[in-house]
């Protein structure tokens, strides 16, 4: 086998295009990281944000190194359940939780179901007393805390949609301690995605040790903070930092939350975890001569990795297979008929050529999972470095 940078080339023209490729000794070692930066910290618990890559294999790595499971819907809670993670450490977020979802939660008496709104806290009291259980629940808090980061993946502004607002706060404790069959034993935050500036989280400490504070005046304790994730990756250069600087990030609350004796403190973890070892692979179907450009069309399209489109996001573009020290500048565009189907203006590659693979890196977070039929194209598959 013949490897070129850290992908197996001569497997990959094996392989129908496009796919996604996941290094899982990469997912490994950094669900090790994670490990190595926690385990000074007992109530430190870590869920994995099962929205970045529902991919079985990949769900059962992380399953499998003891994580807990962030579920977003009742699906997921479905999937995380059948690869491994346990219903004690599954947490459930999300605005639009149905009946049928908050009842597959109580069923398998799940961890804590993360409420956001007065309406949502009514029904899951009364759907778990129809069963006769008393279910535990946090409450989601928008604490109005800015992230340095795209604004179609900031969470925790008083203008997003997620969360109690801290004027509520007070009257929707006091409505969850009343309820018969919910147990209130936390707070749940989660302020945005692709951060890397450690004074957003900073500031989101100072927001929870406030909001602490200020329950325990009257009366309330909280036993679980769950602070969301948010930590971004280095989407410009993969090579040079695989793994995102975990022990930072964990430091970073350590030094500024003040946890009380007994607290546990979650985080939900997606992107940083899944996001470096999964790539895009596709071939080159051709290379056209424009007025004032060159574009490289790929078989890959928007339909299997919509980032691009969707947030203008930026993944590292790649020819993986051509020798070639010339190079020239090219659109790599796709095939999908969108002409916001681009995954990257000006790309610096080795001269290429048709039938060239083009590796997409950093795509192993919300790209497979949130891969499209759109133009009745079929789903990408997906290989993986143990089976390749």
């Amino acid at each position: 086998m013949i490897i070129k940078g850290h992908f197996p080339i001569e497997s990959f023209k094996e392989l129908d295009t496009p796919f996604y490729y996941y290094d899982l000794d990469l997912l490994r070692d950094t669900l090790d990281a994670v490990g190595d930066a926690v385990r000074r910290d007992p109530e430190f618990k870590v869920h994995y944000a099962v929205k970045a890559n529902a991919n079985p294999t990949i769900l059962r790595t992380i399953a499998h190194a003891g994580f807990g499971a962030d579920c977003v819907s009742g699906p997921e809670i479905e999937v995380a359940l059948k690869a491994g993670f346990k219903p004690e450490k599954i947490v459930y977020a999300g605005v639009g939780k149905t009946d049928k979802e908050i009842n597959l939660g109580l069923d398998h008496d799940i961890f804590c179901f993360n409420v956001e709104s007065v309406p949502e806290l009514e029904v899951i009291n009364d759907l778990a007393g129809a069963k006769g259980k008393t279910t535990r629940v946090a409450i989601r808090v928008n604490p109005d805390v800015g992230a340095h980061t795209h604004a179609n993946i900031t969470t925790g502004l008083a203008e997003n949609k997620f969360g109690i607002a801290l004027t509520d706060l007070d009257r929707v404790v006091d409505m969850a301690r009343a309820l018969p069959n919910v147990e209130l034993i936390g707070l749940h935050f989660h302020i945005g995605s692709q951060i890397l500036d450690m004074t957003d989280f900073t500031a989101l400490c100072n927001r929870v040790n406030s909001i602490v504070e200020h329950l325990e005046t009257r009366g309330v304790e909280i036993k679980d903070i769950n602070v969301g994730g948010g930590l971004g990756i280095d989407y410009k250069h993969p090579n040079h930092h695989p793994i995102p600087d975990f022990a930072l990030y964990f430091a970073t609350y350590r030094r500024h939350l003040k946890l009380r004796p007994g607290q546990n403190l979650h985080f939900e973890l997606g992107r940083a975890i899944v996001a470096q070892c999964g790539s895009l692979i596709s071939r080159v179907v051709f290379v056209k001569e424009g007025t004032k450009k060159k574009f490289v069309i790929l078989d890959a399209g928007m339909t299997d990795l919509i980032r691009p489109a969707l947030y203008q996001a930026y993944h590292r573009i790649e020819n993986i297979s051509s020798d070639s020290e010339e190079i020239e500048r090219y659109d790599v565009v796709g095939p999908v008929c969108e002409s916001s189907d681009v995954f990257g203006k000006a790309v610096d590659l080795p001269l290429t050529r048709r039938g060239d693979f083009i590796a997409l890196r950093s795509a192993g977070a919300y790209g497979e999972i949130m891969a499209s039929h759109y133009n009745c194209r079929q789903l990408p598959g997906a290989a993986f470095s143990d089976t390749i």
